[in-house]
């Protein structure tokens, strides 16, 4: 039998919460240093999402005209700037910038050796980097670290209007009767200003930052079919603008991108003549033309300029009938006629936009072309206003691009290609994954 003093001990309750109170007191503490610490932990995590993001971007901007080495050292410092090495240890190093492509069809990358396209950068805070994401309470039970590894991939691309179309800093003026055929497109930086009769397919964009600035006949959208349609607001930074002097003096550099695949040297040649046609030009050269005093320089009638680059100091006049394939002017002159033509200059091979075949002009001033302007798979490229008379169903695939403003007449059919476009371009950049 029991005594009495034990069975009063087995039937005391005092105290009996203590130990229940340590059992939920332990899990209390186990929940709040979990939440402690995951919370420390995501926000190391975004910190070095943004660190990560930042470096892939610097890195493939540095690359864009760089080499693949000087854009890896961009990626590094700018994430030691936002994760210093004395707070968060070498969270990137060189060999986790790798450069490749990207197929916006199967969202994958691809790392290829000497690519501009696109790049994949990772950042590592883990034990075998030597410097984790360390714990507060967690250690309690026997975590003191977490590893993190964050990765950044942007690519490259090109906005629909700076591949082909018309692209303007000041206002894009169109006269009557124009045809604008799918995927064509006209922006301004500032505004569009059309004639009556000009009808847009569907696929076609006009767009400027405000569309209400647009400006109409009377008649207003009734004559313009398919232009509510192909209205759209935006403003683009057309970076490739800021180019044009570093094209012009680097484009003879076989290191450049800017340098042209049908080059076969890099010696370039002198001409001083004021005038110069086919015999003067040999297939493959590059030619310094030092022509500034006088009126100019004139490449005379009917000449065809094909496979040279030629670089003038001057205004060029390119006489009646001529025609520049896979070739490339460019004029350092500042005037509003810097580039003219009297009639009938054609940029480029009417080949169907195949690849190659295309002419480019480059001006520091404006260009003034009074008829029959025709350009197939090629450029124009300015600091200065471009004016232009085209030949009826003379343009297909034509990228022209103005810091001033473009100016056409009536009764044009601008066409799109797609491909086989002969251009400089400034990339633009997006993160992808």
């Amino acid at each position: 039998m029991l005594t009495g003093w034990l069975r009063r001990y087995l039937r005391d309750c005092k105290g009996g919460m203590t130990l229940m109170g340590l059992i939920l007191f332990s899990a209390g503490l186990l929940t709040a240093s979990y939440a402690i610490d995951v919370n420390s932990l995501e926000q190391q995590r975004s910190l070095m999402q943004v660190a990560a993001d930042s470096a892939a971007h610097d890195a493939l901007l540095t690359r864009e005209l760089l080499s693949e080495k000087e854009a890896v050292a961009a990626a590094v410092t700018r994430t030691n700037a936002i994760m210093p090495k004395g707070s968060y240890g070498i969270a990137l190093h060189a060999k986790d910038v790798t450069f490749g492509t990207w197929n916006v069809k199967t969202h994958k990358f691809t790392a290829t050796s000497g690519a501009r396209g696109a790049v994949r950068v990772l950042l590592r805070r883990t034990a075998a980097n030597h410097n984790p994401v360390a714990t507060y309470l967690m250690k309690l039970v026997g975590i003191a670290a977490w590893d993190v590894v964050v990765g950044s991939t942007y690519s490259t691309y090109q906005p629909i209007c700076m591949r082909e179309g018309f692209v303007a800093e000041k206002v894009i003026d169109i006269q009557s009767n124009n045809s604008y055929l799918r995927g064509f497109c006209l922006h301004s930086n500032s505004y569009v200003k059309l004639s009556s009769n000009n009808t847009f397919e569907p696929g076609t964009v006009v767009s400027m930052p405000d569309l209400s600035l647009l400006r109409l006949p009377a008649s207003g959208f009734a004559t313009n079919p398919g232009l509510t349609e192909a209205l759209k607001a935006g403003s683009i930074n057309i970076r490739v603008l800021r180019r044009i002097q570093n094209i012009i003096s680097t484009v003879g550099d076989p290191t450049s991108p800017y340098y042209p695949e049908f080059l076969t040297t890099s010696i370039p040649t002198t001409l001083t003549a004021h005038r110069i046609d086919q015999t003067s030009l040999q297939a493959g050269h590059i030619y310094m033309w030092q022509c500034n005093s006088g009126s100019g320089g004139t490449i005379t009638n009917g000449t065809v300029v094909r496979g040279v680059v030629i670089i003038a100091d001057c205004d060029v006049t390119l006489g009646n009938g001529t025609a520049l394939e896979d070739s490339i002017l460019l004029t350092t002159s500042t005037s509003s006629t810097s580039i003219n033509s009297p009639n009938g200059l054609r940029l480029g091979v009417n080949d169907g936009c195949k690849k190659g075949g295309g002419g480019r002009i480059v001006s520091m001033g404006g260009m003034k072309f009074a008829a029959d302007l025709e350009i197939y798979g090629s450029q124009l490229l300015g600091l200065g206003d471009i004016a232009f008379a085209a030949k009826a169903n003379g343009i297909e695939g034509a990228s022209i691009v103005s810091n001033g403003a473009i100016s056409g007449t009536s009764n044009m059919s601008m066409s799109y290609c797609g491909s086989g476009m002969d251009e400089f371009t400034a990339d633009y950049f997006q993160l992808v994954d």
